[in-house]
């Protein structure tokens, strides 16, 4: 639904260009909390610290498919009615980006509720195919990676 919306005139930029400089602010301002991070992102395997990730995320930009963003395209900020998206909630970090932004953290947010992570009682049904199959796109798992990454510095 957001990804039809014409973005000629948008105010609201959400693009690598002002994420990196929000990044870089968070980073240079101690306002990364690496222990909500995903498991594997720092340390031992990942990365040494949030200055670390963020020159990796500097030097590996992809191209950029800009549509409007929801921004946090997760489960808790997404209304559903019968099976079918009704509605969004924090649109905050709306504005022009990548599509691969909002699939990065819809995937994200559906392995984790699947999984059981929050709620401790894992789920069935769910697969990464479903929701390419749905979207109708062949999976971009370098950006998926990267959008995921860019996160953990917000």
């Amino acid at each position: 639904m957001l990804w039809t919306v014409d973005i000629s005139d948008c105010p609201c930029q959400s693009t690598l260009e002002h994420k990196l400089r929000a990044a870089q602010y968070n980073v240079e301002h101690g306002l990364v909390d690496i222990d909500d991070a995903e498991p594997d992102t720092f340390g031992a395997g990942g990365f040494h610290g949030p200055e670390h990730l963020l020159s990796w995320l500097c030097n590996n930009r992809p191209e950029e498919e800009p549509m409007l963003s929801h921004g946090d395209y997760c489960l808790p900020n997404i209304f559903l009615r019968e099976g079918k998206v009704s509605g969004f909630l924090d649109l905050g970090r709306a504005g022009v980006a990548d599509k691969w932004q909002d699939i990065a953290l819809c995937l994200r947010s559906l392995r984790q509720n699947f999984t059981g992570k929050f709620s401790g009682q894992p789920q069935t049904g769910f697969s990464d195919e479903l929701l390419f199959d749905t979207l109708r796109l062949k999976p971009d798992w370098e950006k998926i990676r990267y959008y995921i990454l860019l996160d953990e510095l917000f």
